[in-house]
């Protein structure tokens, strides 16, 4: 019997845990390494997601567990009025990465980071609406979850008063067409502003966006939209805070994905790749609004806020990123893996679009077209699994289920091409398993 089968272990975790969304995978893990994780059964299950997008030179990664093994022996934690050399050779490091957002506040989550960007857009506009994109991902607390619109919106009360959304462009199902067929993004831009200013009441505080909309579907901004969003911004007063959890510290094949548009935004919001699967995260803006900020009392004191373990490991991932050129990889190894994934839109019809950028992409399931199929998505990704790979599919109204792949960064090609081959095997069982059920004929 598999050691994944242990009773004990599953009667304990129904018994005790809050469950928190979806269902847990029938594995128990035990260790991992390199590109895979490892179940009871020391199996290998390779990590097309990067744990929770997070783990961006792969798991256990050597650099990694020596500088958290130092840290921790040096100091882990500190009063957050107390500052150590991590911290600020940290805020250093990012700072020279992204010219302009020269003021930088170290956290711990995605969700606190974006609180944090827009308490202080909030207090430095003196406004207080929040505009985001519809399917958008910020957190999953106060005022990033009142930005966010992909999930969790109904059933806990009121949103924080002045949350206002637009549509994201799809390129896939484009709500706007030039006459050509493709995305009509700027009218669709245009048309999304004119109901936001219908319905402001005057206190455009700031627009928070992902430069791609992960567990919107990956679902990415065309290029020249951020800069015609930025206009639109700065035409009505608001701050731009750029989220980039999931694109930053080189993903898309740019250290930031916001540096292929050429605009940089007032605030940048980091968390996820930067701590390389640690609790890191960071708000970036520049020396103008934080002085403005720290004028009008700005206060963001948390428990974790400047600890020195995390700081250290975002430094090591720095080093690792640069060292190993996982930024020019990134660019590389991603467009070996889209024209691999789009071969498999060109054989298997249920593939509908490939989309995304770098080592961040989306496979969207369709069937007669373009029309959602949630059921053959669920199932190729329960294939995937049995077969040792581990890929997250997001289920969104209107959209078929979008894979969202992110292998670590420093995934080897044969590492990917594995991957490829058990996507296609996948595909082919869940596409039988269809065909078998009851009322589904066969072509």
């Amino acid at each position: 019997m598999s050691k994944n089968q242990d009773r004990g272990f599953w009667n304990a975790a129904q018994k005790h845990l809050i469950r928190y969304g979806g269902s847990f995978e029938p594995a128990i893990i035990e260790r991992a390494a390199g590109s895979f994780v490892y179940d009871a059964d020391d199996r290998p299950i390779l990590d097309f997601t990067s744990g929770q997008m997070s783990a961006l030179l792969g798991h256990s990664h050597p650099r990694i567990v020596s500088t958290v093994s130092r840290q921790v022996g040096q100091v882990a934690h500190l009063f957050s009025g107390m500052l150590c050399r991590p911290v600020v050779e940290l805020a250093e490091r990012l700072a020279a990465l992204a010219p302009g957002l020269d003021r930088v506040l170290l956290l711990s989550t995605g969700a606190e980071s974006n609180e944090a960007a827009i308490r202080m857009a909030k207090l430095v506009t003196g406004k207080h609406e929040i505009v985001a994109f519809l399917k958008s991902w910020h957190g999953m607390t106060g005022v990033a979850a009142s930005a966010t619109y992909s999930a969790g919106r109904k059933g806990y009360g009121p949103a924080a008063v002045g949350s206002l959304a637009i549509p994201a462009p799809n390129s896939f199902r484009p709500r706007f067409r030039n006459a050509d067929g493709s995305l009509d993004w700027q009218t669709e831009l245009d048309d999304a502003f004119d109901l936001v200013d219908s319905q402001s009441t005057g206190n455009l505080a700031a627009f928070v966006a992902e430069p791609i909309l992960s567990s919107g579907g990956i679902l990415e901004l065309p290029q020249g939209y951020l800069a015609a969003l930025q206009k639109k911004c700065r035409e009505r007063g608001m701050l731009l805070i750029l989220d980039e959890a999931q694109t930053g510290i080189g993903r898309t094949g740019h250290m930031f994905a916001f540096q292929r548009d050429g605009v940089t935004p007032d605030i940048l919001t980091l968390s996820k790749t930067i701590g390389a699967g640690l609790p890191l995260s960071a708000v970036m803006t520049t020396a103008e609004i934080e002085e403005e900020a720290h004028a009008k009392g700005f206060l963001f004191y948390t428990t974790h806020v400047s600890d020195p373990l995390p700081a250290a490991v975002g430094l090591a991932v720095l080093d690792v990123v640069a060292e190993e050129k996982l930024v020019e990889r990134a660019r590389h190894l991603g467009a070996r893996l889209f024209d691999g994934l789009s071969r498999l839109k060109q054989r298997y019809d249920c593939v509908g679009d490939v989309r995304g950028r770098g080592l961040l992409l989306g496979v969207e399931i369709v069937k007669d077209g373009r029309v959602p199929d949630h059921q053959l998505g669920a199932a190729i990704a329960v294939e995937a699994f049995r077969r040792g790979l581990s890929m997250n599919i997001v289920k969104l109204p209107g959209m078929g289920g979008v894979f969202r792949i992110a292998p670590p960064l420093t995934i080897s090609e044969e590492e990917l091409d594995l991957g490829l081959k058990i996507i296609a095997e996948s595909i082919e069982a869940g596409l039988a398993a269809n065909m078998s059920r009851p009322g589904i004929a066969a072509e």
